[in-house]
């Protein structure tokens, strides 16, 4: 009678499988160019202009990159910023077309659509693009409203990865009169009258006493996301605010500010730890985000806060209304997870008390900080790795 395999057998070729198996997880944009110098002006001004975080957050993406000679024809124009992102996200097309797509375009030629064009800034059609395939091998790209110019060709295919990213080189900056239109750049944006206007008065009054709302209000036009705990909530933490220093008053607000734009897209699809305004070399002030479904939730060590409203999302600042103050390990009593120390542990997160003898940066614990998040094993990979498991079990029965 054939021996079964034994059960670690059964259990660890499925969990081989699933680890060999490509990932699903997010392209970045910002990565991808920095391994190639030639793109590092255009990958520059993907991240100023905020259009590589929308790159990495959707799915099927064709960017058409050009080199550093081409980017200073582009910037010789003196265009705003505002402007010169119209122009980038013409070069973003919101379909994929890897290198060998372009030679199998049906009927030879295809028109479609760019970011400029998807994300409503373009006039009428001015935000498609013309991909011809021409003679000789060439295939040319045009902006719609160039008058069927086709101004640049396709030069190497930079990074593929199939029906998720194409990243493709190709000669010039597309010629667009409507994406090179002047464009008016954000009104000023003010934090504190904001949040004063959406139920966060008494947290904008904190920021201005203290002076870390020049902090916040200085992070704004690089990408601001803050957390802001309703009017309630701070007023009930106020005794325990009061027992802080004031550079321990200060440390607790800024972790209260991400130094980035993370839409609520990007938070629902970054798990992982972040890093904060008062992430300062040893002393982290970090946390972890968390999502399950729709509910997000912001876990300090200390405390565990959930994201109930989304008060402001004008980029490059959002603003997340939170339904507790954000406890740093650095400043709190870190609550312990033992059962044992279970009934203690709901009382010093209740009471959430500042730590006398801890001087502000203390590292409790060995987390590593991360801006882009780290993400865990996702729902399918587990799902597969259950159904291989049976598949195996049952054929060594």
């Amino acid at each position: 009678m054939q021996q079964s395999p034994p059960l670690t057998a059964i259990f660890t070729i499925p969990l081989l499988l699933v680890f060999l198996l490509p990932s699903s997880n997010a392209h970045n944009i910002t990565q991808i160019l920095a391994q190639h110098p030639e793109f590092s002006t255009f990958n520059h001004y993907l991240t100023i202009t905020h259009l590589a975080s929308e790159i990495n957050r959707r799915l099927t993406i064709t960017v058409l990159a050009v080199d550093n000679a081409a980017m200073s024809s582009l910037l010789s124009k003196h265009l705003s910023v505002y402007t010169i992102k119209n122009v980038l996200s013409l070069h973003v097309l919101v379909d994929y077309f890897g290198s060998k797509k372009l030679h199998q375009i049906t009927n030879g030629s295809a028109l479609t659509s760019s970011m400029f064009q998807a994300t409503g800034s373009a006039p009428g059609s001015s935000g498609y693009v013309n991909v011809t395939d021409l003679k000789g091998g060439k295939v040319g790209f045009g902006a719609e409203d160039d008058n069927g110019n086709l101004d640049a060709v396709y030069v190497k295919s930079v990074k593929e990865i199939p029906y998720n990213i194409s990243v493709l080189q190709i000669s010039q900056v597309l010629t667009s009169t409507e994406a090179e239109a002047p464009t008016p750049g954000p009104g000023q944006l003010n934090l504190t009258a904001i949040l004063s206007k959406q139920g966060c008065k008494a947290f904008a009054d904190l920021l201005i006493a203290s002076g870390a709302d020049t902090t916040f209000q200085e992070n704004i036009d690089g990408g601001l996301t803050v957390f802001c705990p309703t009017d309630t909530v701070i007023n009930g933490f106020m005794p325990k605010f009061k027992n802080l220093t004031a550079p321990q008053k200060i440390s607790l607000l800024l972790y209260h500010g991400i130094p980035v734009y993370q839409s609520i897209q990007m938070l629902k699809s970054n798990n992982g730890i972040i890093n904060t305004l008062a992430t300062d070399g040893a002393n982290k002030y970090d946390f972890t985000v968390q999502n399950d479904g729709e509910e997000i939730t912001l876990k300090t060590k200390v405390v565990t806060a959930k994201v109930t409203g989304t008060l402001k999302d004008e980029e490059p600042l959002v603003v997340y209304k939170v339904d507790k103050v954000l406890l740093p390990r650095e400043l709190f009593k870190v609550a312990p997870t033992t059962k044992a120390e279970a009934p203690k542990a709901a009382k010093e997160a209740a009471a959430a008390a500042p730590t006398a003898d801890s001087p502000e940066g203390d590292d409790v614990g060995n987390q590593t900080a991360d801006n882009n998040g780290a993400s865990g094993l996702d729902g399918g990979r587990l799902i597969l790795m259950v159904i291989l498991s049976f598949c195996v079990g049952f054929l060594a029965l």
